[in-house]
């Protein structure tokens, strides 16, 4: 995957409420890049011309909303719907890649990126990247992080998503590093660790 001219590419991801963007701000303390896969998306949503049509094409004209992307309409079109949930997906997702590619352009002389994204294997980001983080943590905790974060929620519609999403202990099975963040475990030495073995790679 590396090449002379690119930098070790470092997938993070971790279910919803396992904490990912907290551990990619102490990475950005260290001053390394960071792609968030997740913000990108949502302003490739709303500009990028060539997605707009293509879901106007599969969804039909109030996939947007006065010009702007229809995120509720949508995610109740595809949220109970495998079929059309895969239509969204192999739409948005090879958009994202191509804008990270032109983003990694920047980053030529740099040791290593990080790349965060929440569906990196559901996506098939991993078969992308050079080494993948995974975040942990229980599902009680990540329950009540989301909670906190995202008062319009409901405890059923976190369900509905961790139940979506890739089981930790699935990905767990093909990570480079594991950061474990339960409260309970200091998370900048995790994170340190992991910086000083993609420095050396």
């Amino acid at each position: 995957m590396t090449s002379l001219n690119k930098p070790l590419q470092v997938s993070i991801t971790g279910g919803i409420g396992t904490g990912k963007s907290t551990v990619c701000k102490i990475f950005s303390a260290l001053s390394i890049p960071i792609y968030e896969a997740d913000v990108r998306s949502k302003i490739l949503l709303e500009n990028h011309i060539g997605l707009k049509q293509e879901l106007i094409s599969a969804f039909g004209e109030k996939a947007y909303e006065n010009g702007k992307y229809n995120r509720s309409y949508l995610a109740n079109i595809v949220f109970h719907d495998k079929e059309k949930n895969k239509i969204i997906n192999d739409i948005v997702h090879p958009k994202i890649y191509e804008d990270y590619e032109i983003w990694l352009e920047e980053y030529k002389n740099v040791k290593y990126v990080l790349k965060e994204s929440a569906l990196l294997f559901e996506s098939g980001g991993d078969k992308k990247t050079d080494r993948i983080i995974v975040v942990t943590a229980p599902k009680e905790l990540r329950m009540k992080r989301v909670l906190k974060r995202d008062t319009f929620r409901t405890e059923e519609e976190i369900y509905a998503i961790m139940d979506k999403q890739i089981p930790d202990e699935e990905k767990v099975k093909h990570a480079h590093f594991i950061i474990i963040n339960d409260e309970k475990q200091f998370l900048i030495p995790q994170v340190l660790k992991i910086h000083e073995e993609c420095n050396k790679l």
